[in-house]
């Protein structure tokens, strides 16, 4: 009797999954894309009044990107043709003073960092889109930029694809 309930349960399971197409843990809605390209994403940033240069910021945020789809989707990543296309630049970043102590010195400082994103889905064009996304992280002002930067690069990445992700696949 235990085996037929048993049956019965993983044919039901089965059969639920069946009529809902691809089933993913990350919520992505594909479609019936199966690629997505990520464009080297510039920084353009670095050449507005104030901001800070960093070289490897686009490199890094590019491969971010590519990352976290790869791992969420089964999408294969490649570099032409992609069903899906993410492009942009990095159009911000920049550290400023946040808070100040009690002798009008700086507390705290803010590394903020945005990027302008284009999407293109060649399978639902009516998804495309064009945003801007940012994000921050705050810092003691005794610490200096590089002496964070690695700890605030993931922070900031790791929210800014992720709502990038969000945007363009998010099925909610």
């Amino acid at each position: 009797m235990k085996k037929y309930f048993l049956k019965i349960g993983l044919f039901s399971f089965i059969l639920s999954l069946s009529g809902c197409g691809v089933y993913n843990f990350s919520g992505a809605d594909i479609g019936t894309a199966q690629s997505f390209q990520v464009n080297f994403f510039q920084n353009y940033a670095d050449q507005s009044p104030g901001s800070t240069i960093v070289p490897s910021l686009d490199r890094d945020f590019t491969l971010a990107l590519q990352d976290l789809i790869n791992n969420l989707t089964s999408l294969s990543l490649t570099g032409s043709n992609g069903d899906l296309l993410y492009e942009g630049e990095i159009v911000e970043y920049r550290v400023t003073p946040m808070t100040a102590t009690a002798d009008q010195l700086t507390a705290q400082n803010r590394l903020t960092m945005s990027v302008n994103v284009r999407f293109y889905n060649k399978t639902k064009e009516d998804v495309d889109f064009e945003q801007r996304f940012s994000f921050f992280f705050d810092f003691d002002a005794t610490a200096s930029l590089t002496s964070i930067q690695s700890a605030a690069h993931e922070e900031i990445f790791d929210r800014i694809t992720q709502d990038i992700f969000n945007a363009s696949l998010g099925n909610w």
